[in-house]
């Protein structure tokens, strides 16, 4: 009797390779930047700013293990954008409310991400604003790191979004000061859970405050250097006046008039800002993600690469739904890869 022949052998079942765990020395950085050390947190940083490949897979790593452990690490912190014109007294605002933001609570924790223009000539940054700002030596509780542009408009770094998700793990309240061009820095409002427009006294008439869409930006406005009363009078008329004329039917946002040389209007800003700005739900952070994905794609693929990216979330809405930043960065780059003929590989 012939001996009956073997059957094809099965194919094993594809197993979804795990990806990799946080590295030992990482999470020693993390546990450390979580007991305010400021070097780990400096060095935590530098991991999520970088782009290539090797970078990315720290990056992804460290954020998935966040969130695994967000009892240990929750979203706590609310983001704080401060725009404005150069001059108005930006960095030593900040300053000051950082300060009373750590005296009003003996548990707050204060992040402070200054960004600075980059050189058109040399690609470099003066990231000056830390001169400005004045805090305690020694105290544990205020981190301030500075970020260059990197060429990029909007008043933002190209990394800027990253950082400020590992900060929202790590403090309470970070703001975000903008680079100071003015009337083109929306980006911050797409990032910033509110966001503040600092004006100094005769920036200009209520035209002036309409022009280019700059009352659509803030959540609030500042009038700093309120040191003159009645220059300080006159600039809330006239920029009431430019709310009047802008927001016909529409709530008018707070206005504040402070001087961080003496200290005027700081206590009662930084209450509002305690009892005001929220902190995002999940659907929010989720939508932040995809704008600001969809922005560096743009910037490192263009048209094609955005294509790629919203046809991986029309393939998969769920995916698109649930997924992670990096999970949905590794797809997109991945359907981008693909499609990208390599140049010895002839017509």
């Amino acid at each position: 009797m012939s001996p009956r022949p073997a059957s094809p052998a099965r194919e094993p079942a594809r197993r979804a390779v795990a990806p990799p765990a946080l590295d030992a020395g990482v999470q020693a950085l993390l546990e450390r930047a979580a007991r305010l050390e400021k070097h780990p947190l400096a060095r935590l940083i530098t991991l999520v700013e970088q782009e290539h490949d090797a970078g990315r897979a720290g990056r992804a790593a460290l954020f998935r293990h966040l969130a695994a452990h967000a009892g240990d690490y929750p979203l706590r912190a609310r983001v704080i954008g401060i725009t404005g014109t150069p001059g108005s007294g930006k960095s030593t605002l900040i300053g000051r409310l950082a300060l009373e933001l750590l005296g009003g609570d003996g548990a707050a924790r204060v992040a402070v991400l200054a960004i600075d223009p980059s050189s058109a000539e040399s690609g470099g940054a003066l990231l000056g604003d830390r001169v400005r700002t004045h805090f305690p030596v020694g105290e544990r509780r205020i981190f301030f790191r500075s970020q260059a542009t990197d060429g990029d408009l909007g008043g933002m770094g190209r990394r800027t979004f990253a950082v400020t998700r590992l900060l929202r793990h790590l403090f309470d309240f970070v703001f975000v000061e903008t680079v100071g061009i003015g009337q083109s820095e929306i980006e911050v409002t797409a990032l910033a859970d509110l966001t503040a427009l600092v004006l100094q006294p005769l920036a200009g008439d209520h035209v002036q405050f309409l022009k280019a869409g700059v009352m659509e930006v803030p959540d609030l406005f500042v009038i700093n250097k309120c040191d003159e009363a009645v220059l300080a009078r006159r600039s809330l008329h006239e920029l009431r006046a430019a709310l009047n004329t802008a927001r016909i039917g529409r709530a008018a946002h707070p206005i504040f008039r402070t001087s961080a040389l003496h200290g005027t209007g700081i206590a009662e800003l930084a209450d509002y800002l305690r009892k005001t700005a929220r902190r995002p739900d999940a659907a929010s952070l989720r939508r932040r993600e995809r704008h600001f994905l969809t922005r560096a794609v743009a910037e490192r693929y263009g048209r094609f690469g955005v294509e790629e990216l919203q046809r991986v979330l029309a393939t998969s809405p769920d995916r698109g739904r649930h997924a992670s930043y990096e999970e949905l960065e590794d797809a997109a780059l991945e359907a981008i890869r693909g499609r990208i003929r390599p140049r010895d590989a002839g017509a």
